[in-house]
């Protein structure tokens, strides 16, 4: 899923569809959407992207940033120099540059540079096995969350239903930045630094090219090749859908399981991050997670971890439980408890499960739980559970 100059195909197979009518006309400047903005992630025509080239104006734009607000290039006339930086939530390469661009934000914002963020990423282009590194995907309703929580200080717009701003400027990989003078003519596109482990870099070529240009001098280094991941083409959702239907082709099996064998999924002896899930057919909060922690396995599964059904139904019930599993496409492990006796299971599960469904917990390889909970997951926290913890991680 990294590039340099062009796109390369993924290192795995490569997070969440998204779908609501785009704002009808074009909004005044910087106006506050009426009522909100709601994306409307759309098919789009394949074509060929050519990078902007140093020299050329930068391109028009009228995108919806996290506010709620319409951004258009005129809303920066006042800045000296302008950077536009094209990055995106699920990426490990942008997410390891977040920090970078808030400090720059910071040391150049009130020397007359002002810096824009645009996810070009179509969310139909994204699948779940493409997002093992996050917590959120590409979605508009995501970019949201990103932004408050991890406090961003620049404008961050999303351009994913149809690509109007990104198929003029051309972002081969996110993050690319492309930094235009006070006449909003482009003298540097690249990369921000050559050092993507957080802590290691500087944002030394961004800072380099504003330098530069606040002190009216050429850029030294004006081009330079960028490294992350591919740009989210909404015209290469075919991929997505050829992976998604031969996931929906791929058998499911479900096996019985004793104590024995449940204490030793508690106790963990693999080399990875498990999740185990407890839930039942006849259980209604149970079959409607059930389909986002399938999704939670597809994001995770490249890296070290492992996701576990357990079943509570009677042994009686197999049937009805595999097909259960088979319907929601739970390519994974999964079992049934192989008695009837719930207090049986309750007692080789864990001591502070009381019994009530569902339950899941998150165990490290020796055992250790560091997620659990009973009831319906809160999925948005234990993603976080997951890529935060130290054997999984958000960067390369």
């Amino acid at each position: 899923m990294r590039l340099f100059s062009i796109p390369i195909t993924f290192f795995t197979i490569a997070c969440f569809w998204s779908c609501n009518p785009a704002p009808a006309g074009k909004q005044e400047k910087n106006e506050a959407v009426k009522g909100g903005f709601t994306a409307n992630p759309q098919e789009v025509p394949g074509q060929e992207v050519q990078t902007l080239e140093i020299g050329e104006p930068a391109p028009d734009f009228n995108l919806p940033g996290v506010d709620g607000k319409f951004y258009q290039l005129s809303d920066f006339d006042e800045a000296k120099v302008l950077a536009i930086i094209f990055t995106c939530n699920h990426c490990p390469t942008a997410q390891a540059y977040e920090e970078r661009i808030k400090k720059i934000v910071v040391d150049y914002g009130e020397k007359g540079v002002a810096l824009v963020a645009i996810s070009p990423n179509s969310p139909i282009g994204l699948l779940p096995e493409e997002c093992g590194y996050t917590d959120l995907g590409d979605t508009y309703e995501e970019m949201k969350i990103r932004a408050r929580d991890h406090d961003f200080n620049f404008p961050y717009l999303y351009d994913g239903d149809t690509h109007e701003a990104s198929v003029q400027y051309g972002p081969v990989a996110t993050p690319h930045a492309f930094v235009f003078d006070q006449e909003r003519k482009l003298r540097y596109v690249g990369r921000i630094d050559n050092s993507e482990k957080p802590g290691t870099g500087h944002a030394e070529d961004l800072r380099n090219a504003l330098d530069a240009l606040l002190e009216e001098r050429e850029v030294a280094v004006p081009e330079t090749k960028t490294f992350g991941c591919s740009t989210k083409w909404a015209w290469k959702n075919h991929f997505a859908v050829e992976v998604n239907e031969k996931w929906a082709a791929s058998p499911v099996s479900l096996e019985e399981i004793d104590e024995a064998g449940i204490r030793s999924l508690l106790k963990n002896d693999s080399d990875k991050l498990r999740l185990i899930n407890l839930w039942a057919t006849w259980c209604g909060p149970c079959i409607i997670e059930y389909p986002e922690l399938v999704t939670v396995h597809r994001m995770f599964m490249g890296r070290d971890f492992e996701f576990i059904s357990l079943s509570a139904d009677n042994p009686a019930q197999k049937d009805k439980a595999l097909k259960f599993l088979e319907e929601k496409n739970s390519v994974l492990k999964n079992y049934i408890f192989n008695k009837e006796d719930k207090y049986a299971l309750i007692e080789a599960i864990d001591s502070e499960w009381d019994g009530a469904l569902p339950y899941t917990v998150l165990v490290e390889p020796g055992g250790k739980v560091v997620y659990r909970q009973q009831g319906p997951v809160d999925l948005l926290e234990l993603k976080r559970a997951i890529v935060d913890h130290p054997m999984i991680g958000r960067y390369y």
